[in-house]
C-alpha cells in the first residue's frame, strides 16, 4: 500500500487497484478497510454505507469463492495523495499488528475454520447495517480482528474474534431488544 500510495504517477488510487495488490488476501484486507473505520463513532449512516460492502465481501469468504468485485465497487477511487494520508495515519496501526501477528493455531485461521469465520463476519455484517445506536462499534471491531487473523494466518485472533461474535451478538440483541420493549411501551402510553 505504501508504494502505491508513494507511486507519483498514479493520478487517482481505485478499490480494484487495492483488490489486485492484496491478492488472495483481498478479501481480508478489505473486510479491514471497510470495518475499521465503524469500530469508531461515526456519523448516522455511516455504517449502512460501509457495511453493505462487508456483507458481499463476507460472503464470499463464507463459501471459499474466488475474491471478485463487481465494477460499480472496484472502479471508485480517490485521488492519490488521499490515499497517501490515509496510509500515513493508519501505517502505525497496521504495523503494531504486523508485530503482533505470527502464523500460529493455522487451524483456526485457514479453511475449513476460515468459512465459519466467514459466516459469523456475515452475521456481524447484517448487524452493522442495523440502525442501532453505539451498535456498530463491536461487531465492527470482530470482524477487524477476524480480518487480522485471515491476513497474518493467526488462528490465535481468529480464536478472539470467534469469543467477540458471541458476544457482540448477545449485546446488540440486548440493545435491539431494549428499544423494541421502550418502542412498545412508547406506543402502549400513548394510546392508554
Amino acid at each position: 500500500m505504501r508504494q502505491m500510495a508513494a507511486d507519483q504517477s498514479r493520478e487517482r488510487i481505485s478499490i480494484g487497484d487495492l483488490f489486485n495488490t492484496m491478492g488472495d488476501r483481498a478479501i481480508s484486507a478489505l473486510m479491514l478497510i471497510f470495518a475499521l473505520p465503524n469500530a469508531f463513532p461515526t456519523p448516522p449512516g455511516t455504517s449502512a454505507v460501509l457495511g453493505a460492502p462487508l456483507v458481499f465481501l463476507a460472503a464470499q469468504l463464507t463459501f471459499g469463492l474466488k475474491p471478485w468485485l463487481p465494477k460499480v465497487i472496484a472502479n471508485r477511487s480517490m485521488r492519490r495523495e488521499d490515499f497517501e494520508t490515509i496510509v500515513g495515519r493508519i501505517h502505525r496501526w497496521l504495523a503494531w499488528a504486523e508485530r503482533m501477528l505470527k502464523p500460529r493455531l493455522a487451524i483456526f485461521a485457514e479453511p475449513p475454520a476460515e468459512y465459519l469465520a466467514g459466516a459469523a463476519c456475515l452475521l456481524l455484517s447484517i448487524v452493522l447495517l442495523l440502525p442501532v445506536p453505539l451498535g456498530n462499534i463491536l461487531p465492527a471491531v470482530t470482524i477487524s480482528v477476524f480480518a487480522f487473523g485471515i491476513l497474518g494466518r493467526d488462528g490465535l485472533f481468529a480464536l478472539i474474534g470467534f469469543v467477540m461474535t458471541a458476544v457482540s451478538l448477545v449485546v446488540a440483541g440486548g440493545v435491539i431488544y431494549g428499544l423494541v420493549k421502550a418502542a412498545i411501551h412508547l406506543v402502549v402510553q400513548w394510546f392508554a
